[in-house]
């Protein structure tokens, strides 16, 4: 198969590093016009300088802005201009006992993983549908199905995006737009790289090992039996966002590694 993604623009929010970068790159690497998004002006210019040497002949540009808050993606979509592939990728996580989450870091989460899809889908959505073609893709996690007790306000804006995502897909009907949500399982992305060396470091162990272990102790239905690259994450998204993907809509794919213990 042969992705070819000429003549088509992707944003990908939340793109200057991790999983986000990955999609970037593989989106640029089929031919698509891309737009990295981040919130710091110098570390878009600095992963759009090293976007571009990685995929010569790239057609690559940033738009910084923080998709945190309404005025945020107002700015970026208007940054942006027409769009024909839309990355909902920006998300935090950040591992918590339920007890000790307060409300405004429950409201921080929602914003950030949830608002921040359903701001840029709201402004770039009646665009796609109006030149009958377009791609949203919702970036969710195997959180979603198994909420991680760990960060249960993680996982509930992961199951909310795949709410949105299947909507939003109902107002495609006919249409050749498309709306998908990729589940990813432990990616070993630069965020999930600090926090297993900062685990490694406490614990008295090597990266690797404690990585290993990560895995084995809190992901044990995972079939692939170690974290998931960046790349093998991309690869998914670059083909929801291609036309061989036409006849998958409203879906939920999972690149979990078979930690969902679901033929579903």
């Amino acid at each position: 198969m042969i992705i070819d993604l000429s003549g088509k623009i992707a944003l990908v929010t939340g793109s200057t590093e991790g999983i986000g970068r990955a999609i970037a790159k593989g989106l640029a690497a089929s031919g698509a016009d891309v737009i990295i998004n981040g919130r710091k002006q110098e570390k878009v210019e600095a992963a759009v300088a090293k976007l571009a040497a990685e995929v010569p002949g790239g057609r690559i540009r940033g738009a910084a802005g923080d998709v945190a808050s309404a005025e945020g993606c107002a700015a970026l979509a208007a940054a942006a201009g027409k769009v024909d592939i839309l990355i909902n990728n920006a998300g935090i996580f950040d591992p918590k006992p339920f007890l000790d989450i307060p409300d405004a870091e429950w409201m921080r989460f929602y914003e950030v993983n949830v608002m921040s899809g359903v701001r840029m889908s709201r402004a770039l959505l009646p665009g796609m549908l109006e030149r009958d073609w377009g791609r949203i893709i919702f970036i969710s996690s195997e959180s979603a199905v198994q909420i991680p007790p760990e960060m249960i306000h993680y996982g509930m804006t992961k199951t909310a995006q795949l709410a949105i995502s299947r909507g939003l897909a109902e107002m495609t009907s006919g249409t050749g737009v498309t709306v998908n949500a990729v589940l990813p399982g432990p990616t070993r992305s630069e965020g999930v790289e600090e926090f297993l060396v900062a685990m490694a470091k406490q614990a008295g162990k090597a990266v690797e090992e404690m990585a290993s272990e990560f895995v084995k102790t809190h992901r044990p239905s995972s079939l692939l039996g170690r974290f998931a690259t960046s790349d093998e994450v991309a690869n998914m998204v670059v083909y929801l966002s291609s036309t061989q993907a036409a006849a998958t809509n409203g879906a939920a794919l999972r690149v979990d590694g078979g930690v969902v213990r679901s033929i579903l």
